[in-house]
């Protein structure tokens, strides 16, 4: 009985353990191909707001921001806060439509 004690306390941090990301190189760092530093600019992608979610699209807005990382947002998901400047994150409603285009 004593041991079911630690194992819920160590739940929260496994759960956190299965929302992380992984990319070839971490934010901030230069990129493998041409040493420059991958940033995202949202507001090159804010035309495809209204637009349908799908995987095209993803990668139209990847290349619009230059991001190296998309993380999609359905309705009512919770996120981790961590920042990434190379990451587009690109919100969508119930419908699939997108709601809303940031970085970070």
């Amino acid at each position: 009985m004593k041991h079911t004690g630690k194992l819920i306390a160590l739940l929260p941090a496994a759960a956190l353990a299965a929302c992380a990301t992984t990319s070839a190189n971490e934010p901030g760092t230069p990129d493998a191909e041409n040493g420059e530093t991958a940033m995202c600019d949202p507001a090159a992608a804010q035309s495809y707001v209204g637009q349908k979610a799908t995987a095209q699209i993803g990668e139209q807005i990847l290349d619009a921001t230059g991001a190296r990382q998309l993380r999609w947002g359905p309705p009512r998901a919770a996120f981790t806060m961590d920042f990434r400047q190379d990451r587009v994150n690109v919100m969508y409603d119930d419908a699939m439509i997108i709601t809303q285009i940031t970085c970070g």
